[in-house]
């Protein structure tokens, strides 16, 4: 019988996570990365950045445990999605690297503390801001899959890249004219489940 440790289970998820965003990047241009496919402006290198300021502002202020990033910069009153998008100067190294980075600052605050560590969310309000360490591992993973959800479908977007994870894509082995016919399938029954138009 194999023997379950709950904080390893829920690292490997939020780990696996984290891979999934990043993945989607390989192999595209500066601008590819960058641009708006969506009418708020969501974009792969903006979801990156603003993961990295999610794991800092969790594991981070949460538990009162001090990082050395810029995330003070952001002038939120000025953007309110200044952590959603890359300005020119900000390069896709420095931006992957600030994400690495919070994952070490977040990876070294889940080992250092037991699932039932409590924390304060300062930016939640009053009756919700108390946390446990599990809480914010649960909160954290969900938020990265969100986003991985996003990243997915906006590479599809781009190039047509799509799946799980770089190597293992998940889905079906199927030729583009496959996908071409599945896609009128489906195209066909929701136009009869809308029935005629006027």
């Amino acid at each position: 019988m194999t023997v379950s440790d709950p904080k390893a289970d829920v690292h490997r998820y939020l780990r696996s996570a984290r891979e999934a965003v990043l993945w989607k990047l390989d192999g595209l241009s500066e601008y590819d990365i960058r641009r708006p496919m969506t009418p708020t402006g969501t974009n792969l290198l903006g979801l990156v950045k603003h993961l990295g300021g999610v794991e800092f502002g969790y594991f981070g202020d949460t538990f009162a445990r001090p990082y050395d990033e810029p995330l003070s910069q952001y002038d939120f009153d000025a953007d309110p999605t200044a952590d959603m998008w890359a300005t020119a100067e900000q390069s896709r190294g420095e931006i992957i690297g600030f994400y690495r980075r919070s994952w070490a600052h977040s990876d070294a605050t889940i080992e250092a503390l037991d699932l039932t560590a409590q924390g304060l969310v300062p930016w939640w309000s009053e009756e919700h801001r108390a946390v446990t360490l599990h809480g914010i591992l649960v909160h954290v993973i969900a938020e990265t899959h969100r986003h991985a959800g996003h990243a997915d479908i906006i590479r599809e977007l781009i190039d047509g890249v799509a799946g799980l994870v770089n190597g293992n894509d998940n889905m079906p082995s199927a030729d583009c004219a496959w996908w071409l016919r599945h896609r009128a399938k489906v195209e066909k029954a929701a136009e009869l489940a809308a029935g005629p138009t006027a």
